[in-house]
């Protein structure tokens, strides 16, 4: 796997997971979108951790940035 997540692309990742980890637990989203919108949030983990997006590779796009 080549990296294709830039460190911008992680910290949003890491933000969004958090806002929907936290909107869940205090049961502002409940019900099956809440559900299906904590394993998001588990995806948007896993793959700033992994530094790779399977989504941007099949598109061929990079967000993370060229060394000179």
């Amino acid at each position: 796997m080549k990296k294709n997540v830039g460190s911008i692309d992680k910290i949003v990742r890491y933000l969004l997971a958090v806002i929907i980890a936290v909107l869940y637990f205090t049961h502002v989203i409940t019900g099956t979108l809440g559900i299906i919108l904590l394993g998001l949030a588990v995806v948007f983990v896993v793959t700033a951790l992994l530094g790779f997006c399977p989504i941007w590779w099949s598109v061929k796009l990079s967000t993370l940035k060229k060394k000179a």
